[in-house]
């Protein structure tokens, strides 16, 4: 295998394994409100943390990364996320659930960017849509595996379970270390700066005007990709349980069913990426999604749900597989890290409150308004991506005669 495959490889897993954690919550949901006694809006506050500490945990890896090394770092997020996931099911109360829940969001945070920057590094350009979309496919596994799970154990091991399998990903951090190397262009690029003092600033994001808009579009993005994935995943499989009268199998049925058309979704998106453009394929996927969420209101019967939920699926979600090379495509090397974990997490936290609002429409008002919140949504996205440019932002770096100056 060689160095190209290894990254998508380990990216993948990295992913599935995510992806499987963020749906544990949305299929014991149910079950954690009952034990503690709490409603749906504290409820959607766990997921609302997870994300919180998804965006700490972006910065602080993704700095660290472009300081000192993907692959190192990577294992690191991988394994403080394990122990997070893993201690979860040991929660005796939901404060405790809040905390552990942050601690894997720290690892899982940084897990993304730094995945995401050894892919991009790895593929040529005219490829990194089609590569970034296999990335992201990986989360979509996650939701199979654990709708899979989730309708084997939670009938007999309750929730509690779920959260012990967070200890698999312990192994397969030690396989990634013993694997991967380190990133070819990261080496070129520590080598070639080693005097200069601006890897991995978080101010780079933002060091001139078109960067800084660019940072703004971009994190307006993700946020509405992260709202809409969770305004759809973590809510609809208990509101379909209510509304249609689906068992937890039926509605792990549906999960199944739309993770799929994620995944052809995430697949079509880097194909059109890689052909159409950036601009054009998030144009046509973003009004898509807007079109497909508000008419899923609609949606009634068995079959009705389960078409409809692999369309929204195709077009809401297929976007994800683009963020990995979209943000790589706007930051240089020394900073890549840092831009990609920052952005996507920063939407991560603010997209992630999005459960909560939801959860609120729906215990206030009909199915419809949600999903027209979410429509909107979209439609805001579209503005923003508008309004990004062509090529790499610039990166100011200090050169060698000040910095020799200031020694």
């Amino acid at each position: 295998m060689n160095y190209q495959k290894k990254t998508v490889v380990a990216s993948v897993a990295g992913l599935t394994l995510e992806g499987m954690d963020i749906m544990f919550i949305s299929f014991a949901m149910s079950m954690i409100i009952a034990e503690f006694h709490i409603d749906l809006a504290t409820g959607g506050l766990i997921s609302s943390i997870t994300n919180l500490g998804m965006l700490f945990g972006g910065m602080i890896f993704g700095i660290l990364a472009d300081k000192f090394g993907r692959v190192r770092v990577f294992t690191y997020t991988i394994l403080l996320f394990a122990i997070g996931t893993a201690l979860t099911g040991l929660a005796s109360n939901i404060e405790q659930v809040y905390i552990f829940r942050f601690i894997a969001g720290l690892g899982a945070g940084g897990e993304y960017g730094i995945g995401m920057a050894l892919v991009a590094e790895a593929w040529p350009k005219n490829k990194q849509g089609r590569a970034s979309s296999y990335v992201s496919v990986g989360a979509q596994f996650g939701v199979i595996l654990a709708a899979l799970l989730s309708a084997i154990l939670l009938p007999t091991w309750g929730w509690r379970g779920l959260f012990f399998v967070g200890i698999i990903p312990v192994i397969f951090a030690f396989i990634v270390r013993k694997n991967l190397d380190e990133s070819p262009e990261w080496l070129a690029s520590k080598k070639g700066n080693h005097l200069v003092a601006k890897q991995g600033k978080l101010k780079q994001l933002f060091a001139t005007r078109r960067t800084a808009l660019t940072t703004i579009a971009l994190a307006i993005m993700a946020t509405v990709q992260i709202a809409g994935y969770n305004g759809l995943m973590i809510w609809l499989p208990s509101m379909l349980q209510q509304s249609q009268g689906l068992s937890v199998s039926s509605s792990a049925l549906w999960t199944i069913s739309t993770a799929v058309g994620m995944i052809a979704g995430m697949l079509t998106f880097g194909q059109f990426m890689d052909r159409l453009g950036m601009k054009r394929t998030y144009g046509l996927f973003l009004l898509a999604s807007a079109v497909a969420v508000f008419l899923y209101s609609y949606a009634s019967g068995s079959t009705g749900v389960l078409i409809g939920g692999a369309i929204v699926g195709f077009f809401s979600n297929g976007m994800f597989a683009g963020y990995g090379a979209l943000i790589s495509y706007y930051y240089p090397v020394e900073i890549r890290s840092t831009a990609t974990n920052t952005i996507f997490n920063f939407g991560r936290a603010l997209g992630g409150l999005s459960p909560i609002l939801v959860g609120f429409i729906l215990q206030h008002a009909t199915v419809t308004i949600a999903m027209g919140y979410l429509a909107i949504l979209y439609c805001i996205s579209f503005m923003a991506m508008i309004s990004l440019g062509k090529g790499k932002v610039e990166v100011k770096q200090e050169t060698i005669s000040s910095l020799t100056k200031a020694v």
